[in-house]
């Protein structure tokens, strides 16, 4: 080589510093060089003349600290196509647990918590688990738990999904699933499915690749086309729905689903798996596995009433133990994993004004009239309900809805659920009232048109005096509130914010109007099920403006809409005015002040009103004001019933899981307050109905089940703790290792890419600012660099696993290069080199499939390195050489199979686990049956006993005694053949738990292949 040309090594030795910062230092000083064979050369006056100048690159050098150096080396490090292939097969890999999980949880919107991450583990445990029960507490996330499991199964390309929700969490659900995982879903409601078929498609609920959303009550009905769904999984949300399943009868609802889904892997969610009695516990697990435990007899006489049932709850946990996972609010607090903030109720009263009570009061009674055309004869009970709610709501909304209900009767029709609408939720609380009979009920009596007339005008007065009350009590004392309250969230540290909640579309638009009138004008937003308005339309339209291009940005309007409204409130608002539709599946965890204009008289939906303020990520106390009526005893008794006995409002934990837990359903309180309100006259009949309800919850709170579910599902405290917090810590480490491994696949594929020195997580790309860090991303607007469909990281990591490699090449490794601190054995290979191949081995059942890195190394001594210290070895680094020399083919074969076979053993030893976990569970389930059939003969042997002693003290006629003891034999003769039947029966019992472990263990049966994937001559420097 000429003399008067410098290789990086020369410039490096004669500046005293390390190769790589001789990169950095020369490319800030813009020194010229050029490339010889994959090396950088300089030219040697060039580097002459740069030690001459005023800055010295040496003392550059030693100005820059090592923190510094090292980033700027991570900045400028060069990573092969090797290792770039490397790199994306290992975090790709298909498997069980930590592993495998890393790629799902790389891709989340959300602050994982490590219980979380431990349940969708737990979930996920065994390919052989037919599901799994996660009961933990209210405000735990049990949602974030299945969409980890559901965003699993999606990576895996096992995309058959299916949720059956309370339809009132259809739509959270759905942009839950977007937001935090981009998982894309459909609704499959009577509406869609009927248009699905208009079009042709014979399955609506076969829809490509959609998680598909539906409701108890619409699953229920199409239960045959969910049987022939071939789910790769169902999850059931609110799962204590099922609980009565075992109950021959009623629940056939429950039977239905659990009949439909039997052959799929499911999991359950609900805080209350155990409520009023042990057998609920047995339904819920039987829709999970029908073999977990045997016969409800069985079950019933072990642990409910038989003889050994008062042990038997230690028996009953360790048989819930694979099956059922719950963790305690107070466990995650203690080990300091997520903080809780309390609720502060504060109660508005107010009494309206004159001609607001008696407009109340004129259309109450008409409502509950029995001769009317609109509700009397058939009522629809639904469209009663909710006239009632708007009634409640605004004069302003009722006005509209009595012109809608004139304009029906002037056609002479019923109000049906169209006159309705007004109530944002119109549509969704049909399907959850599900009497179609009775929502399509017409009044089919002879029609008295006189009376007909009569009535139109009455409701046409009724119309006239609501226009004419120009103000409504309650939103004037709102205005007059609003600043001092402002203020109190201030002094607390809160931001001056505030989300007011209404039933009724009308009533926002009053609101709006109202607050825009006194001082608030520029401060509001308003969220619902259209956003029509203006104000909403200009919103979305700058959102997008400056979101184009970016990941914020989802495609559909509704979840974009949204999206922006709550970005508007966040940034630049201070008002949002919100109906139950529009916030459902947004956070706002930035707002501490929550107003309940209108108070549902559903619990779940209150809470999950003040579960939009009230969640994880709130700083401070959350302030929840809610109006009352001094005028409206029931409203009063409403109020009383969701503060007293649902707990909504104050404490740290909101609802109870107690109280919530004797909610089947929430409409069900719904129907009972508006049968209350509808039928009661006088305030003593309001106070004893709800009394009488009141009772009814309190009866069904068991303290005895409390303390049956805390002995059955809760796990000491401090163990629980310290697996928490240890996981904590694997999940970081976990994931802080795979988003390295990701970037350095970056670094390979994109070559043009400027990686910053100030975060090695962050780099620029075609004009994009890139980040691993999701809401650092989401924040400025960059792009989340993860590996979803559709990404730059997919794309990057799919073309270094096309890659094939025809010819072994060289990797020289450069340890002074790598930024991540000292790798104490890889070190011991410098200055050392040898033979790599690298291979791909899938061990592949009908159960699952497991895939493993296989790396053969030998050093040119004939010494073997380990697998571990060269997977380390690849994240050093390394340039290209041709190679020097032929690979050992047969050393490296030798140690190709040693750890080949290490791997099978591995996976053999795993499913070996498994299949005893399965084992065990078969045989307690054979048991179970047995036990069930030997307490049936000792039934009747006790029976007979009991009729031979009274038969011998007693003093019957000859004839009723000779009756008797022809009655004691055919019990004896039954108890004999029983007894023969045992050991028949019991063999039966044994052969079909043989044959399912002969289908278990063929699942497990392992067909390993291995596939190369490059060879390396290595040289560490």
């Amino acid at each position: 080589m000429s003399e008067n040309i410098l290789t990086i090594r020369e410039v490096a030795e004669l500046l005293k510093i390390n190769e790589k910062t001789v990169y950095k230092l020369a490319a800030d000083a813009k020194i010229p060089g050029f490339k010889v064979g994959g090396s950088w050369r300089f030219d040697r006056a060039t580097i002459s003349k740069w030690m001459e100048s005023g800055s010295s690159p040496a003392n550059d050098a030693l100005r820059m600290q090592p923190e510094a150096i090292s980033r700027a080396s991570l900045a400028s490090a060069y990573y092969s196509p090797q290792q770039a292939t490397f790199f994306a097969h290992r975090i790709t890999l298909e498997g069980t647990g930590e592993d495998a999980l890393a790629q799902s949880l790389s891709t989340a919107r959300v602050d994982m918590n490590p219980h979380q991450v431990d349940a969708a583990l737990f979930a996920l445990a065994s390919p052989l688990s037919k599901g799994a029960l996660l009961a933990d507490e209210v405000g735990l996330g049990k949602t974030i738990e299945a969409s980890l499991v559901i965003a699993q199964k999606w990576a895996e390309r096992r995309r058959r999904i299916l949720l059956i929700v309370p339809a009132s969490l259809r739509k959270q659900w759905s942009q839950e699933l977007y937001d935090k995982f981009s998982l894309p879903s459909v609704i499959v409601e009577r509406k869609s499915y009927n248009d699905a078929r208009k079009k042709g498609i014979a399955r609506p609920f076969e829809r490509g690749e959609n998680v598909v959303i539906t409701s108890y009550e619409f699953a229920a009905l199409k239960a045959d086309e969910i049987r022939r769904g071939d789910w790769h999984l169902v999850v059931f949300d609110e799962a204590h729905r099922l609980r009565n399943v075992y109950k021959k009868d009623g629940a056939t609802r429950a039977k239905n689903l659990r009949d439909a889904t039997r052959p799929f892997f499911k999991i359950l969610l609900t805080a209350t798996p155990l409520q009023n009695s042990l057998m609920e516990l047995y339904g819920l697990v039987s829709v999970l596995d029908e073999h977990h435990f045997g016969d409800e007899d069985s079950f019933r006489s072990q642990y409910v009433t038989g003889a050994g049932s008062k042990n038997g709850l230690m028996f009953l946990r360790k048989r819930l133990e694979p099956i059922c996972k719950r963790t305690l609010r107070r466990q995650v607090q203690q080990a300091g994993l997520i903080r809780y903030t309390a609720r502060s109720p504060l109660t508005m009263e107010y009494s309206p004004s004159e001609a607001e009570q008696k407009l109340y009061v004129d259309v109450s009674r008409y409502l509950q009239r029995k001769d009317t055309f609109a509700f009397g004869n058939k009522p629809n009970q639904l469209v009663i309900m909710v006239v009632r709610k708007i009634l409640g709501s605004s004069t302003f909304a009722i006005a509209d809805t009595l012109a809608k209900i004139i304009e029906r009767l002037k056609l002479m029709q019923q109000p049906d659920i169209e006159t309705v609408s007004d109530y944002d939720l119109a549509e969704e609380a049909a399907e959850e009232f599900e009497d179609e009979d009775d929502l399509q009920a017409q009044n089919d009596t002879q029609i008295d048109l006189d009376k007909l007339k009569v009535e139109i005008a009455e409701l046409e007065e009724y119309r006239r005096l609501a226009l004419s009350i120009g103000d409504n009590r309650k939103g004037n004392d709102l205005v007059k509130a609003l600043p001092g309250v402002f203020d109190a969230i201030v002094a607390k540290g809160g931001q001056r914010k505030a989300v007011i909640f209404t039933e009724s579309v009308r009533t926002q638009t009053y609101l709006a109007d109202l607050l825009a009138a006194n001082g608030y004008k520029n401060d509001i937003a308003i969220l619902n099920g259209s956003n029509n308005d203006p104000a909403s339309k200009a919103i979305y339209q700058d959102w997008l403006a400056r979101h184009k291009g970016s990941d914020s940005v989802s495609g559909s309007k509704t979840a974009d809409m949204k999206a922006a409204i709550v970005e508007a409130f966040r940034d630049q608002k201070s008002i949002l005015i919100a109906t139950e539709s529009g916030a459902e599946g947004i956070n706002l965890q930035f707002c501490s002040l929550l107003v309940n204009f209108d108070l549902p008289w559903n619990p779940q939906r209150v809470e999950q009103r003040i579960g939009r303020c009230h969640r994880y990520g709130q700083k401070i106390d959350v302030t929840v004001v809610n109006f009352l009526n001094l005028k409206n005893h029931a409203e009063q008794r409403i109020h009383q019933l969701l503060d007293l006995k649902f707990n909504l409002f104050k404490g740290v934990f909101g609802a109870s899981d107690e109280v919530l837990g004797v909610i089947e359903r929430g409409v069900d309180i719904e129907r009972r307050i508006f049968q209350i309100v509808q039928s009661a006259r006088s305030e003593s009949e309001i106070d004893a109905a709800f009394d009488k309800l009141q009772d009814e919850l309190q009866a069904q709170i068991s303290e005895q089940m409390l303390d049956a579910r805390e002995r059955l599902l809760e796990r000491v405290d401090e163990q629980v703790i310290d697996r928490l917090k240890g996981r904590k810590d694997a999940i970081e480490r976990r994931m802080s290792d795979f988003d390295r491994q990701l970037l350095y696949v970056a670094r390979a594929e994109l070559p043009d890419a400027r990686f910053h020195t100030d975060d090695e997580r962050r780099f620029d790309y075609g004009g994009e600012t890139y980040t691993t860090e999701w809401p650092l991303a989401d924040e400025r607007g960059w792009k989340f660099f993860r590996l979803q469909e559709g990404t730059l990281a997919t794309d990057v990591v799919a073309k270094a696993k096309e890659r094939r490699f025809d010819a072994p090449s060289c990797l020289r490794f450069e340890l002074a290069a790598y930024p991540g601190g000292k790798l104490a054995d890889v070190e011991d290979l410098r200055g050392k080199g040898g033979w790599a191949r690298i291979a791909k081995l899938h061990i592949v059942t009908p159960a699952v499939t497991r895939e493993q890195i296989v790396i053969s190394a030998v050093m040119d001594d004939g010494s073997v390195v380990h697998s571990e210290t060269f997977e380390r070895l690849f994240r050093v680094p390394a340039h290209n050489e041709p190679p020097t020399g032929a690979p050992p083919d047969a050393d490296l074969r030798r140690r190709e199979l040693e750890r080949k076979k290490e791997l099978l053993d591995e996976a053999e030893k795993q499913n070996a686990e498994w299949l005893d976990i399965e084992s065990e569970n078969l045989d307690n389930f054979a048991e179970d049956l047995e036990r069930s059939f030997e307490t049936e003969i000792k039934t009747a042997e006790v029976e007979i006993k009991e009729a031979k002693k009274a038969l011998r003290g007693s003093n019957l006629p000859m004839a009723e005694k000779l009756a008797e003891k022809r009655r004691i034999s055919s019990l004896e003769a039954k108890r004999d053949k029983l007894k023969a039947e045992f050991f028949d029966r019991r063999a039966t019992i044994r052969a079909d738990v043989d044959a399912m472990l002969d289908k278990i263990q063929e699942s497990l049966k392992v067909e390993p292949t291995l596939t190369d994937l490059f060879t390396i001559r290595w040289e560490v420097v």
